[in-house]
Order: C-alpha cells, then sequence, then structure tokens
C-alpha cells in the first residue's frame, strides 16, 4: 500500500502483517497496511490444537492475514490471531490488497501524465473520494466503470479528470459473476439428436457470454456470466425457457445447478 493508515485498527479488523519475529511462545509482526505498528500472536492464536514447533506454520519474512483481538492504546499494544481467520477471508483481503494496489498503479500514471508527485496526487484524489465515504480507491474505480457513479460528481479535480476516466477505463473491468451447471437433455423421439441441437442452438441465442459444452450421456455444462447475479439469472431463465419450449412436450429437460455460484 503507497500510503499508509495512521492510528490503529479497530477490534475484529483482518490486517496483511508480515512476521518479523518468531519465539517459542510468540509471535510478532509489523501491520503493513498502518504506519509504525506491530501486533503480537500468541501460540494459542497460531492455529488449532497442539503446535510442537511454532515455525512449522509461521516465519520471519511470511505475509500472513490476522484478525485483531485486542488493542491497549495505553500501552500502544496490539493482540493478533492468526488461528481465527478463515481461508475466505484471508483470500478476500489479500484480493482486496491487490486490487488496492491496482488502483494505486492507476493514480501513478495519472501522476507522470500530470507531472506531480505521486504522493499529493494520491492524497488529493483519495481525500476527496473519502468525503463521498469511499475507504479505498479500487471499490471507486469499480463503481465508475460500471456507471454506478462519475467522477465528475465526486469532484475529482479537474486537472485528473480526463485522465483517470481513461486509465480507469482501460484498466479496470466490470465485475463478473456466474452461475453454473448442468442441462439434462433426453429425448425419445427417433429425431431425438436433431431435436436436441436445435434446441440448443435456440438456448445460446437467449443470451450473451453462455459457455456450453457436452458432458456426455446427455448432459451439458451450462455457464452463464454478467455483471450481476440478477442479470445471470434472467438469462438462465432465458436458456432454459428456449431449449424446453424447442424440445416441447415429448423430450426431458431439467437444469441441475452447482452447489456454488462462482464470483
Amino acid at each position: 500500500m503507497f500510503l499508509k493508515k495512521q492510528g490503529y485498527p479497530q477490534e475484529g479488523e483482518l490486517v496483511l502483517c508480515t512476521v518479523t519475529k518468531v519465539q517459542h511462545t510468540s509471535v510478532f509482526a509489523r501491520l503493513d497496511e498502518f504506519e509504525n505498528k506491530s501486533g503480537m500472536i500468541h501460540i494459542s492464536e497460531i492455529s488449532p490444537g497442539r503446535i510442537r514447533n511454532i515455525r512449522d506454520y509461521v516465519k520471519e519474512g511470511k505475509v500472513i492475514v490476522c484478525t485483531v483481538l485486542r488493542i491497549n492504546l495505553e500501552r500502544g499494544y496490539i493482540d493478533l490471531s492468526l488461528r481465527r481467520v478463515s481461508d475466505m477471508q484471508r483470500r478476500n483481503k489479500v484480493n482486496q490488497i491487490k486490487q488496492e494496489q491496482k488502483a494505486e498503479k492507476i493514480v501513478e500514471f495519472v501522476a507522470k501524465q500530470v507531472k506531480k508527485p505521486m504522493e499529493t496526487v494520491y492524497k488529493e484524489i483519495k481525500q476527496t473520494l473519502e468525503k463521498h465515504e469511499y475507504a479505498l480507491l479500487y471499490p471507486c474505480f469499480e463503481d465508475f466503470v460500471i456507471e454506478a457513479v462519475t467522477f465528475k460528481e465526486l469532484e475529482i479535480p479537474s486537472i485528473y479528470l480526463k485522465i483517470l476516466e481513461e486509465v480507469v477505463k482501460q484498466r479496470i473491468k466490470p465485475p463478473e459473476v456466474s452461475i453454473s451447471g448442468k442441462l439434462k437433455l433426453q429425448c425419445y423421439e427417433p429425431n431425438g439428436v436433431e431435436i436436441i441441437k436445435k434446441a440448443l442452438k435456440k438456448g445460446l441465442k437467449a443470451g450473451d457470454n453462455i459457455d456450453l459444452k457436452y458432458l456426455g450421456a446427455g448432459k451439458y455444462g451450462l455457464v452463464i456470466k454478467a455483471e450481476e447475479y440478477k442479470t445471470a439469472e434472467k438469462v438462465l431463465k432465458n436458456v432454459t425457457n428456449a431449449v424446453t419450449k424447442e424440445m416441447k412436450n415429448y423430450c426431458e429437460v431439467e437444469f441441475i445447478r452447482d452447489s456454488k455460484a462462482k464470483e
């Protein structure tokens, strides 16, 4: 992160850390997002169960995601936990950091174009966005790409406006979600194969970003991608309706959704 946060994190907040020292019963780590802040992880907060060798889990220089347990402002102590962070929380935090670094690279490009120091441009843009309740750059840039907001209404300084709009459009794609599953088709008519082929062609024309693959035994892998679930669900409905209508009453159509939709 280019500009580190001042002050302390909140209890319960996820923080990116770098291990600086490993002792027999504790680990010390630097809070990478905060200015001059470090924390301590007790061995009991490293991993569930008995730990024979703490270095099997952490080593100096390793980047980890922790949750803040307690903060003692008087002494400046920050207690952290590694074991209370789920795999999903860890992935989301790391992804958030990567996205923000990408946004900072965009600001760096803007700074070069206007021939001003990166830190100056970063602070001006970030402070402007914070007035509109954007704590991070990337979510704002993402909202701009999907046309949920404009930089002009956010009062981005005019000197950066046009360049920022152009580079954000170039480097950030709209967020994408997908719905996937198996489309099961059965037809007992003599020309069943032709009926199914015709029905699938109709289904593929029922929307955009549709991926269909034959899996065997009358099953087809179906993936629908869109910017939001509502749109993906609508396309899915259009596809299944188109296929069902084409195959009529003498065939069977069933869509078996995957257990988890992917983002």
